[in-house]
């Protein structure tokens, strides 16, 4: 069981894009920012708990952090952790209810 604390430790924040609002809409897939150590089966264990749902899988993607120019220095984002969360059918998840 994992606690409060460190389930804010395993997920960040959720990922907003046009691509995560299609996956949502078509196959009940949720993308989250989560911790780069953190491993499957903490972010579903994390994930259930939060949102109180059940979740079918979890995938991960390592990002790189984009090099971006400023002035005469180049310089480097984080790299972050992307996690697409499968749920299951017949779950509704209503983000904004739940953070509130």
């Amino acid at each position: 069981m994992i606690s409060k604390y460190n389930i804010f430790k395993v997920v960040h924040s959720p990922h907003v894009s046009e691509k995560s609002n299609m996956l949502f809409k078509k196959h009940d897939i949720i993308i989250l920012k989560v911790s780069i150590n953190s491993t499957k089966q903490d972010i579903k264990l994390a994930v259930q708990q939060l949102f109180s749902i059940s979740v079918r899988s979890v995938n991960t993607v390592f990002v790189k952090g984009k090099i971006k120019k400023k002035g005469k220095y180049n310089t480097r984002r984080k790299n972050w952790k992307k996690a697409y969360i499968r749920l299951q059918k017949g779950q509704n998840l209503n983000v904004i209810n739940n953070i509130i």
